[in-house]
């Protein structure tokens, strides 16, 4: 059994025994988070949907992450991050939602954003938590790094969740 796949085993536990549901907000991943979830059977017992906001315009469209934001601090930073794991919150039926944005590369970075940088956004009731994070490797790696940080992020934040 692979790590992803563990580590998603392990999310379904959490969730259901506080019977929660999750939702998703993934950018550089482009759903593999929810694969990787799905990939368990009985998973539509604790995870609701997943969004894949790739462009900005998705991210303002379905998760209500202001133009604004987006200009002043770009895509990749935590504060989007942050509105895109409460804006996942905002419109499901979920009790605890996370999110990723990044620059997977081969290309794609900016001064202060090399490649293989992501956010991280996780969000419960008033409770939000963000992270930034520089992976190293390919495309395919910096995503796979970032699924399984995305989920072991999550177990660390149900923990301080009482």
């Amino acid at each position: 059994m692979d790590t992803l796949n563990q580590l998603a085993i392990e999310v379904g536990k959490v969730l259901q025994q506080r019977g929660w549901f999750l939702a998703t907000a993934e950018s550089i991943t482009g759903g593999s988070i929810s694969q990787a979830i799905t990939d368990i059977a009985g998973s539509s017992g604790w995870f609701d949907c997943g969004f894949v906001t790739y462009s900005n315009g998705s991210k303002t469209k379905f998760l209500n992450v202001s133009e604004a934001l987006i200009a002043q601090h770009g895509a990749v930073s935590e504060e989007v991050a942050a509105e895109m794991a409460k804006g996942t919150l905002d419109n499901t039926d979920a009790h605890i939602t996370l999110s990723t944005t990044g620059i997977a590369g081969p290309a794609g970075a900016v001064p202060g954003k090399p490649v293989g940088t992501v956010c991280f956004g996780w969000a419960h009731s008033t409770l939000v938590h963000t992270e930034r994070a520089v992976f190293s490797g390919d495309r395919h790696s910096v995503r796979t790094q970032t699924t399984e940080h995305a989920l072991k992020g999550l177990l660390k934040f149900i923990e301080r969740i009482k």
